[in-house]
């Protein structure tokens, strides 16, 4: 399918902070077009005939299950949708399989095996495979004939991925590698045919290879007995002299990092969809739940700390996927935009995906975080009941925690953001230094009380404005004050980033709206202009919150007055009446009895 580039400026990776985006610019959910929905349809129906019905067996791991469902979906053509035609897959773009991935969100444990398969295990190859292994692989991995892993972790390597002890040893007589060492937290690893391993040629030049399953010396470890996700094979590999040939080294010798850490920007973006989709199904169970749950003769839903609850949760989703398509299309622009001025689809898309590398590490924060929320208020909603095992709560709870952890922890993913966004800037791909002493030259004069409020949204934006403000500011000090130490000092990154995110999702779910409100007879429009006001309300004092920690965290004196003085001014926000909006919001989803936005 062609899915057509916008023709307007496309903002780089996190220019967002500094220029503002046209509402017409952005791609929402409600542009899909049918074929795109017909897609997702199938998905949909996939997951719901296929995957729900059988979650207690693939929880308890059914030999072949799994395999035979993997094999189902690569039948329905979702394991080739981002694999090239000729490659055997169906070259879908990449607004399509963002949508796609949300529908496949909500399968529970199998989710992670279908993504584990189709991300991190086949990009890889289409992204770095010579013309002979994209030849040799991709159709397989397409079909389902072959499944795949991704080996990286070690016992001793976790987020230091580099320091990986797995050697790789060439034969004298060149025609092999020879590999020892030990991987752990491998999924799909129990029926894997092929996997991704990564290994130290020499001691020193950590390489990607291609190892078959059926390897001389390879072999793994008893399934790990996991907190959630039981559904999904995970083992421990053990490399006993498993001799690769030299054919299967995947990209160049020593160049192993760009794999590793390049795939991880297509895998956090769609952990961030997988997750929202998830949610959406998730969120559902709690309104089904509360509407038919009675309590004091009336169902739970219509009591006001319950419609909070729901309320909240439609709020973050709605958010949560406003940022995602957002994201996503500017992913899609990029690539079209590459592809236009001579590369190949695979190049193109992994030189998109990393261009909004930051994009996607503050969407894998998000999402992840906002499942986290929205599971465990359900478990809230379902009560004691929430804590069985028979009811879908408790697994979904379970499952939910693993996504802090996965394509980097939260941490990490919070670190890298500020860490890309500063080199960035001193390479000059970002105006972000003069923007920030821009906003402190305006902290020194007096306020603008041009009233934009009456506006459409007017509020709404002035605050975004605002918000950006004080992150550059704040950003600007904390560099021009530490400099070079500004790296070690985790907790003050961790702050400006919980900005930049916030910033980031008020944004998204702003312009959704606003372009939404453009259209005809859109049922939903009053709906999101409640959750946009909520969700900016709160992110507000959020954005305060992290401030504050941030500034008292380096600066001290006038400084530090002058600093929260213009943290205090970037950050204020008419109060608003968030109990009605939720109530209201509530309504509607109890009207629906699911998640209906």
């Amino acid at each position: 399918m062609s899915e057509e580039i916008k023709d307007t400026d496309v903002l780089k990776g996190g220019e967002f902070l500094v220029k503002e985006t046209d509402p017409q610019s952005v791609f929402i959910p409600e542009e899909l077009n049918e074929e795109q929905r017909m897609m997702a349809e199938v998905a949909r129906d996939f997951v719901e005939k296929e995957i729900l019905p059988k979650v207690e067996a693939i929880d308890k791991q059914e030999p072949g299950l799994t395999v035979r469902l993997l094999e189902k979906s690569g039948d329905l053509g979702l394991l080739g949708a981002a694999i090239p035609d000729e490659y055997g897959g169906l070259g879908e773009g990449f607004n399509t399989n963002t949508a796609l991935s949300m529908e496949l969100g909500a399968g529970y444990s199998f989710s992670v095996s279908f993504a584990v398969h189709t991300g991190i295990g086949t990009l890889p190859i289409l992204y770095y495979g010579t013309e002979e292994q994209k030849k040799q692989y991709l159709p397989k991995l397409a079909s389902g004939e072959l499944k795949s892993a991704y080996c990286l972790t070690e016992p001793t390597s976790g987020s230091d991925a580099l320091s990986a002890k797995t050697t790789a040893t060439l034969s004298e007589d060149g025609n092999h590698y020879v590999l020892n060492g030990q991987k752990m937290w491998i999924t799909n690893s129990g029926f894997a045919d092929i996997l991704i391993t990564f290994a130290q040629v020499d001691g020193d030049k950590f390489t990607c290879f291609i190892i078959d399953a059926n390897s001389e010396g390879f072999n793994t470890g008893e399934e790990e007995n996991k907190l959630g996700i039981k559904g999904s094979s995970t083992r421990a590999l053990f490399l006993d002299n498993v001799k690769v040939p030299v054919e299967n080294v995947l990209g160049e010798i020593g160049k192993g990092h760009y794999i590793a850490f390049n795939i991880l920007n297509v895998g956090r973006f769609k952990l961030c969809a997988m997750t929202t989709g998830s949610a959406k199904a998730i969120a559902s169970n709690a309104i089904a739940y509360a509407n038919g749950r009675k309590q004091f003769n009336q169902s739970i839903s219509t009591f006001g700390a319950i419609k909070h609850k729901m309320a909240e949760q439609a709020t973050r989703i709605f958010v949560s996927e406003s940022a995602t398509y957002r994201v996503s299309d500017l992913i899609n622009n990029k690539i079209k935009e590459l592809q236009n001025e001579g590369l190949k689809y695979e190049e193109a898309a992994l030189k998109a995906a990393e261009e909004y590398a930051i994009e996607c590490a503050m969407l894998k924060v998000f999402g992840s975080e906002m499942l986290d929320y929205v599971v465990d208020e359900t478990v809230q909603i379902f009560g004691g009941y929430g804590y069985s095992e028979e009811y879908p709560a408790a697994r979904a709870y379970r499952d939910s925690r693993i996504n802090r952890i996965f394509e980097g922890t939260n941490e990490i993913n919070r670190l890298l953001t500020v860490d890309m966004l500063v080199k960035r800037s001193m390479k000059g791909r970002i105006e972000i230094m003069s923007a920030a002493l821009a906003v402190q030259k305006e902290l020194m004069s007096i306020p603008d009380f041009a009233n934009d409020m009456d506006k459409f949204l007017g509020a709404e934006l002035k605050a975004i404005q605002n918000a950006k403000k004080a992150v550059l500011v704040i950003a600007g000090a904390a560099v021009q004050k530490l400099t070079e130490s500004l790296k070690d000092e985790q907790e003050i990154i961790m702050n400006l980033t919980d900005m930049l995110i916030e910033v980031f999702a008020c944004e998204s779910a702003y312009l959704r709206t606003m372009k939404v409100s453009g259209m005809n007879n859109n049922s939903n429009l009053q709906s999101y202009i409640k959750m946009t006001k909520v969700y900016v309300s709160d992110a507000m004092e959020r954005i305060n919150i992290s401030g504050k920690h941030a500034i008292s965290a380096f600066a001290e004196g006038d400084d530090q007055k002058m600093l929260m003085l213009g943290l205090k001014r970037f950050t204020k926000y008419d109060y608003i009446n968030t109990k009605n909006l939720r109530r209201k919001i509530a309504d509607k989803l109890i009207e629906a009895n699911k998640y209906c936005f």
